[in-house]
């Protein structure tokens, strides 16, 4: 009896947690293009391309005070690219890595109003996170990965820490094997 219980506790705090998370992500798009010539897997070592980093938030509307967006992303890369057999080195790498994010505060959108039938323009702040993979020896670009989301009014660490890795996680499944 008690074991069937657990099962049904542990069933519907997992139903919660993937709901929990799929609302919290859920306006994320993400994209990516590959050189359709470059043989992403023979790539085996990378770089980083100067300091990766993300773009001044002066309003700091959707990086919580104290937590290290930067550091988060770069992390994020590292594990994809280590789950994918690839290195971290600091001479001749195979390709050289980037990433810029951005944010537009003064974003417009076409939304329905609910309570009536028309559709109004509306301030929705957006914020966009886009990786390059460049090939070292030509200097040419070989995958290029975007992710788009509205921007979260007044974040915490652990949902800023979501949708990082949820739009990390999701460019690189787009990203050929």
């Amino acid at each position: 009896m008690l074991k069937r219980y657990y099962t049904q506790v542990m069933f519907i705090t997992l139903i919660f947690f993937i709901a929990s998370c799929a609302a919290v992500t859920s306006d994320i798009k993400v994209d990516a293009e590959a050189d359709p010539k470059a043989n992403i897997k023979g790539y085996k070592t990378y770089a980083w391309l100067g300091s990766a980093e993300i773009l001044y938030d002066p309003a700091g509307r959707w990086e919580p005070p104290g937590f290290d967006a930067d550091s988060e992303v770069k992390w994020l890369i590292d594990r994809e690219l280590r789950k994918r057999g690839m290195m971290e080195v600091n001479t001749n790498p195979d390709m050289i890595i980037g990433f810029i994010a951005g944010i537009d505060m003064a974003a417009l959108e076409l939304t329905e109003n609910p309570e009536k039938t028309i559709t109004i323009i509306q301030n929705v702040p957006k914020g966009a996170l886009a990786l390059v993979f460049v090939d070292a020896s030509t200097g040419y670009p070989i995958w290029i990965g975007q992710a788009v989301g509205d921007i979260q009014q007044d974040p915490n660490t652990e949902t800023v820490r979501k949708r990082l890795d949820y739009a990390v996680s999701e460019m690189f499944k787009l990203l050929p094997r």
